[in-house]
């Protein structure tokens, strides 16, 4: 007898090629939605990576202007009168000062640096741009500071502050001294600082 074996044919198979439509569209949002992310990383890194430095210079800026102001004189007199080295009060008088009294703002035709803390701006609380020469700010010398773009405001007020707790120095005898410079009106670096009269007979 004879057997024949019917030849058995694998099955034709049909396999995918190529994407669909919707996988393209999924691939193309995830690129995108990567791509966009990487971009604002490298959009903030480029803006912001100066601002160490701003922040520095301005600090240096700071730290320059109010050892200015702290080294000025504190005295009870003012620098021209008869008395200022010797007047113990801050009055007109047999004990005080001989006929000017040193009050805060700056004598007319008084240039940098001042014989007196409180020449620095006209009013006690007022923030001023005390540093200030020909529109340009300036240091002590009157010479212009290369920092294009920064400001500074110098406020000086009396405190109560200044002291052990419970027998601080009277507010005429204690100045607070802030500065804050500016860069462009957006960073700030503001700097305290504090003046106590430990020398009022000590003129320039």
């Amino acid at each position: 007898m004879c057997t024949e074996r019917a030849a058995i044919r694998p099955r034709t198979l049909a396999y995918q090629r190529g994407i669909s439509f919707v996988e393209l569209i999924i691939f193309m949002v995830i690129i995108g939605v990567g791509l966009a992310g990487i971009l604002n990383a490298m959009n903030l890194t480029t803006r912001v990576s100066a601002d160490p430095l701003v922040r520095k210079q301005a600090l240096m800026l700071a730290e320059g202007l109010m050892e200015e102001v702290q080294l000025a004189r504190f005295t009870f007199c003012d620098a021209t009168d008869d008395r200022v080295d010797s007047a113990t009060s801050a009055a007109i008088g047999p004990t005080g000062c001989a006929t000017l009294v040193e009050n805060v703002g700056n004598e007319a035709g008084g240039t940098r640096p001042f014989d007196n803390v409180n020449d620095y701006v006209a009013a006690y609380g007022s923030a001023t741009e005390a540093f200030v020469t020909s529109g340009k700010l300036s240091d002590a010398a009157g010479m212009e500071i290369p920092l294009p773009g920064y400001t500074a405001r110098l406020t000086v007020t009396p405190t109560n502050l200044l002291g052990p707790a419970g027998a601080g120095l009277p507010p005429s005898e204690a100045l607070w001294i802030r500065v804050a410079v500016s860069y462009n009106n957006v960073e700030t670096v503001v700097l305290d600082g504090y003046r106590a009269r430990y020398a009022p007979n000590s003129p320039p």
